[in-house]
């Protein structure tokens, strides 16, 4: 789980500046995201982890934090490896 926060945080803090962004901080609260944003997001997730983010996915929940993304990534490739 930390090989993958520490991608997608790594990904995030290009945007980010100089904002040391944490696990649990809401990035749609801090006002970065827009909607092109949010498509980049889901193409990193599903470019640098192998796993398709269908339709059902795409709630704010699931891409809210970087656990949350996390979370998200986890589920899908343990669905995968079944």
């Amino acid at each position: 789980m930390q090989a993958i926060q520490a991608k997608i945080k790594t990904f995030l803090s290009k945007f980010f500046g100089n904002h040391d962004l944490q696990p649990d901080e809401d990035i749609f609260s801090l006002g970065f995201v827009n909607s092109m944003f949010a498509m980049q997001l889901v193409l990193f997730v599903e470019q640098e982890f192998q796993i398709a983010v269908e339709n059902e996915d795409l709630e704010f929940e699931n891409f809210r934090t970087i656990n949350s993304i996390a979370n998200l990534v986890e589920r899908k490739t343990a669905v995968l490896a079944q």
